[in-house]
């Protein structure tokens, strides 16, 4: 239904050709300006270095041309040897692939210049080279206002745990301080010395048209309707706004919002991506799991235990009559989402590659620290010694993560019933096996019977069905073994399941020089990073993997990462950005927070709050810093242009899925009924190859949030509007601004078949007078009456 492009114009030709060019030119800008910025990069660019570029050229290229030893006086274990060159010329030329002479080498191009010598690389490791020189060559090194060292060898866990982010968590003393005859909120009260230091007027509070819109789309990602704003205008009580959000709270719309910042988060998606885009048809499980366990309030820090270890948490938690009781199996399709190469050949390093994965994942969701950098050699800039990813890495590979790591891999799933249940269905099934033998028995001599007998006439109109042919009694038994494996099936229909993991075989992990499987060192007990162990290591008996003890470890008051992490998300999404504004990263290469009394304020009353995010939204949403005008003061402006200080409130872009939803909201045509899995494929099929197109279909009317996620191949009307990769956590989307987004707009059946159904509903809603026609549709569409001028111009469009 909503396809893209359906084009209407007698220009058709040229539309669809720009419709096609324009997403490839918007890509080769996004490189260009990316590469105008030189090696600063973004946060996930220098992630992409860490965890791609650096450990390649550390074990392909270093030995020879690193700190010891420089053939042709060219370096490449650092940013400045890398731009020098060597003898020839430059290795890279940041977004310029043509003059980095790195590319030639490794591409074999001329047989003088071919590196590394003893080989050439992978076309993965030479494509993931052309991509970070066009992103610009990302490097810490190229961003001189960073003022990023390298830590100090070897790590002083004692200098180290100095860090903002190790220090535990203190909550500071609020200054009473008052505003006319009322007291501050202590959210304005630790924004205000800020303000007043840096001679700031904070914005005052926004209308209240503005006020209940901001609120519904942040609570909901709907707009209000007319009669819910005309309820909060009337209401002039000094709990009016309190109310609003109370009831935003409550609604089921609530969790199927907040539940999707989650999901990008978790890196959600339902299909793997990759080399063998395999579907995942029961994704959905985990994220109606997200969504109810936010509608419920669930408090964040048994959310987190069920994800990391759900499945061992204890008994009487988990499985019984209802369906919801097996949520915290569910939830463990956390580690079990993320993307993997499905057919590498070789099984121990497919192993260590979806290892990995899951500590980067669990690193970034949980702790903001890029864990995964330390696969191949220690943390360069944080405290994370090789050491303590292998410590980690031993937790998760006693896990059991994959059904098979043979070719093409399957992901492990849990079968979401009872141990009763299942032998139940084991016990139907080898009757219908057996059945089945002798049906198949039973019509094999009944035709071998039927091909000696041979007919003297011939007969001019055979039976369609061979079995008409048949001995009376052979008919009759086949008929009844029919009906008995027809009856059986019924009482035994599929039992449903969930992907998941569980408890593998236990062991501690040896660390992997240079991080290659091939070449094995010391054994490292299972265990946490040293910089954040509080109380002594990890207890995990010889037959635990070790994820109870982690998930345990997560949600522990010596932990000072996880609240921190979680509140910061949360202040992002209300308000833009956070007040660490590098929400996954809160190492050395992170941002530093802007209010760092304030972040502690907020993660010491989350934890004493029994971790409710819903308490801490309703904290939030009252301060007056909330509640701010977006309006531009010259003076605020000119001294804080960032809005670091929080004087205003900042003006936020609808996302791709608030953008969907509001039309079919206002429209009339939102199916606001729960969806399940919207593939129509069968388990372990693949959702395309590479020689086949993908059939996923967008023909739904409900929630963006019940739209399938396919990797490599994401709906044109998510990817257009800065949707998340679903590859990596993303607390954060970027927005852009570019031309094929309108030309979506234009022609995409989405906004026409929406733009027509509102149109049916004002003729339905108002008499036959334009005017007030008009009027209706403002105050549907965007929340407010029209001006003066903008109902003039309707009708004169109308006339």
């Amino acid at each position: 239904m909503f396809s893209f492009p359906t084009v209407r114009s007698g220009c058709a030709a040229v539309a669809v050709t720009m419709a096609t060019v324009l997403p490839l030119v918007d890509l080769v800008g996004a490189r260009l300006n990316s590469a105008a910025r030189g090696a600063e990069g973004t946060e996930q660019h220098l992630k992409f270095f860490e965890t791609k570029i650096r450990p390649l050229l550390a074990s392909k290229c270093t030995e020879c041309h690193g700190a010891e030893t420089q053939e042709s006086s060219l370096r490449l274990d650092s940013y400045a040897g890398m731009l020098k060159g060597g003898k020839l010329g430059p290795a890279v030329v940041p977004g310029n692939i043509d003059e980095s002479l790195i590319i030639s080498a490794v591409g074999y191009k001329d047989e003088n210049l071919q590196m590394p010598p003893d080989g050439r690389l992978a076309e993965a490791d030479i494509e993931q080279l052309r991509t970070w020189i066009l992103m610009g060559a990302p490097h810490p090194d190229g961003n001189p206002s960073a003022a990023v060292t390298l830590r100090p060898e070897p790590i002083d866990f004692g200098e180290a745990r100095k860090f903002w982010a190790f220090q535990p968590i203190k909550r500071p003393d609020v200054p009473l301080l008052e505003d006319g005859d009322r007291t501050l909120h202590p959210i304005d009260a630790l924004l205000l010395s800020s303000l007043r230091a840096r001679g700031l007027t904070p914005n005052p509070a926004a209308g209240k048209r503005t006020l209940i819109r901001r609120a519904t789309f942040d609570l909901t990602g709907l707009p209000p309707t007319p009669e819910e704003i005309a309820d909060f205008l009337a209401d002039e009580s000094p709990a009016a706004f309190e109310k609003v959000i109370d009831r935003l709270l409550g609604s089921s719309q609530y969790g199927e919002r907040w539940g999707r910042h989650w999901l990008d988060v978790a890196r959600y998606a339902d299909s793997n991506g990759q080399d063998e885009n395999q579907a995942f048809v029961d994704a959905w499980r985990y994220r109606n799991y997200v969504i109810d366990a936010f509608n419920a309030d669930e408090p964040f820090d048994r959310f987190l235990l069920e994800q990391v270890a759900g499945d061992l948490l204890e008994k009487e938690e988990v499985p019984g009559e209802h369906a919801r009781d097996y949520g915290p199996w569910i939830a463990t399709g956390f580690l079990a989402l993320g993307p993997k190469v499905l057919a590498e050949k070789d099984e121990t390093k497919m192993e260590m590659d979806i290892v990995d994965e899951q500590i980067d994942t669990f690193g970034q969701a949980f702790l903001g620290l890029t864990l995964a950098c330390a696969r191949c050699h220690d943390h360069k800039f944080d405290p994370i010694s090789t050491a303590d990813y292998y410590a980690l890495a031993g937790i998760f590979k006693s896990t059991k993560s994959m059904q098979s790591l043979k070719t093409i891999a399957k992901y492990n799933e849990r079968i979401l019933a009872t141990e009763e249940e299942i032998k139940q269905k084991a016990a139907i099934d080898e009757r219908i096996k057996t059945k089945q033998q002798e049906l198949d028995a039973l019509v094999n001599a009944a035709k071998q019977e039927l091909s000696k007998v041979t007919d003297a006439a011939t007969d001019s109109s055979p039976p369609q069905d061979p079995e008409q042919k048949y001995p009376e009694e052979t008919r009759n038994r086949l008929s009844r073994l029919r009906d008995e494996i027809k009856q059986l099936a019924a009482q035994a229909p599929e039992l449903p399941t969930a992907m998941g993991v569980q408890e593998g075989t236990a062991a501690d992990a040896r660390i992997h020089v240079r991080g290659s499987h091939l070449t094995l060192g010391r054994r490292v007990k299972r265990g946490v990073p040293a910089v954040l162990q509080s109380g002594g290591p990890l207890e995990i008996g010889e037959a635990e993997s070790g994820r109870l003890q982690l998930a345990k470890w997560l949600v522990s008051p010596g932990n000072p990462l996880t609240a921190r992490v979680a509140v910061n998300r949360i202040w992002r999404w209300h308000f833009g950005q956070g007040l660490v504004a590098s929400t996954d990263n809160f190492g050395r290469l992170g941002e530093r927070p802007s209010h760092p009394e304030l972040l502690d304020w907020l993660a010491a009353e989350f934890i004493e709050s029994g971790w409710s995010i819903k308490a801490l939204h309703k904290q939030i949403m009252l301060s007056s810093a909330y509640q701010h005008s977006s309006d531009s003061a010259a003076q605020n402006t000119s001294l804080d242009p960032e809005n670091s200080a929080c004087w205003r409130a900042n003006v936020q872009r609808l996302d791709a899925e608030s953008i969907r939803d509001s039309l079919l909201t206002v429209s009339g045509l939102l199916d606001r009924s729960r969806g399940q899995s919207a593939l129509n494929l069968s388990k372990w099929q693949l959702v395309f190859d590479h020689t086949s197109k993908d059939d996923t279909s967008y023909d739904t009317l409900r929630r963006s949030v019940y739209l399938p996620v396919i990797r490599n191949n994401l709906y044109d009307g998510f990817a257009l509007f800065d949707y998340t990769t679903a590859d990596v956590t993303i607390g954060s989307r970027e927005t852009s601004t570019v031309a094929p987004q309108a030309l979506f707009v234009m022609n995409s059946e989405l906004f026409a078949s929406a733009a027509e159904a509102l149109a049916r509903r004002l003729f339905q809603d108002v008499s036959a007078v334009d005017r007030e026609r008009v009027v209706r549709l403002y105050e549907i569409a965007l929340g407010r009456e029209p001006k003066d001028h903008e109902i003039r111009r309707l009708l004169d469009f109308i006339s």
